[in-house]
């Protein structure tokens, strides 16, 4: 590299942290306005909470989240974050709702109508049909005096003293403050309900979070799995070991478990001359690796890998054998 190109990269990265450095300064700031206008959300927690999260609780049927723009935006993530912890939940749009969608919500239903201007026509209008059925009603509203603060049955104050958009005009602050209100909303509820691990695995089945919250006993593998007698020979149990679909057998006697035997345990045997007739149960591992089903998948996947294991032996209370949690052949 030659002089000139030095200097040149030597002046583009003195360049760079000259743009980087205040950048990342008013990202700093940025990111404390924000934790302060949250923070502030905890100052405002009174009996108006209280009154909501009675209403919420006391809904036989679904909570319904509804607005428009960025509002709505927020109110389709707090509608599902509802929903995935235990308490129903959906999103309609206000605009829709005031063009048929209304017959979506039900007397048995309350309704979280989000707004921080508490102005939106869309948003406001909905208040006088809900109420005549009888629907409780909910406002998250930066302004508590506006129409909807005024309308509705119980208004939680989500302002901010400022957004952080550089014009203050677009919605950062604010929405995140809604955003957090929500959340609250959704876990006091999930505290009120007793919601349990086990509760979420059920609503969430699928991809990795389902499966680290399911139990060792939904994931058992029980065919394809040899087992074999303790005082079977070792030329059965070759045999037995190369239709496993696992790279073990379970040594039983009856339902009960023994040991476990794999092909390293057969090879070892034979190098200190073990015949092939002796039995299994003196050559099998008779301390193998167990686990109950009631434990959390994402437990027993910690425990393998740390211990190097391919599979665990599930064995129930009662000592009888579930079957096996572990990596099939190939896997």
């Amino acid at each position: 590299m030659d002089v000139v190109e030095e200097s040149s990269n030597v002046f583009v990265l003195d360049t760079l942290a000259n743009v980087l450095d205040p950048l990342t300064a008013q990202a700093r700031d940025c990111l404390r306005q924000q934790a302060a206008a949250i923070a502030k959300l905890s100052t405002r927690l009174d009996e108006q909470f209280a009154r909501a999260m009675r209403i919420l609780f006391e809904t036989e049927g679904h909570v319904v989240i509804t607005g428009l723009g960025k509002s709505g935006h927020i109110g389709r993530k707090i509608a599902a974050t509802l929903a995935s912890t235990g308490t129903p939940s959906f999103f309609v749009h206000s605009g829709e709702a005031l063009h048929g969608d209304l017959g979506m919500i039900t007397e048995r239903d309350s309704v979280i109508l989000i707004s921080y201007s508490g102005e939106t026509q869309e948003v406001a209008a909905l208040i006088p049909h809900l109420k005549a059925r009888g629907v409780p009603t909910i406002a998250l509203v930066g302004k508590p005096h506006s129409s909807l603060g005024r309308g509705v049955d119980v208004a939680l104050d989500v302002s901010v003293d400022r957004e952080v958009c550089p014009n203050n005009l677009a919605p950062t602050s604010s929405t995140l403050a809604t955003l957090a209100m929500g959340d609250t909303l959704a876990v006091s509820l999930m505290k009120l309900r007793g919601f349990r691990d086990e509760d979420f695995a059920r609503l969430h089945p699928g991809g990795s979070l389902g499966r680290r919250l399911s139990r060792v006993g939904d994931a058992v593998v029980r065919e394809g799995v040899s087992v074999i007698a303790p005082s079977a020979p070792l030329r059965e149990a070759l045999l037995a070991l190369s239709e496993s679909e696992l790279p073990m057998a379970l040594v039983c006697e009856g339902n009960t478990l023994h040991g476990v035997l794999t092909s390293d345990d057969v090879r070892a045997a034979m190098k200190r001359g073990v015949g092939m007739d002796a039995p299994v149960s003196g050559v099998m591992n008779a301390e193998p690796p167990v686990i109950q089903p009631g434990v959390l998948i994402a437990e027993a996947e910690r425990r393998m890998e740390r211990d190097g294991l391919d599979a665990l032996i599930v064995v129930e209370q009662s000592g009888e054998v579930a079957g096996v949690f572990g990596r099939r052949r190939g896997a």
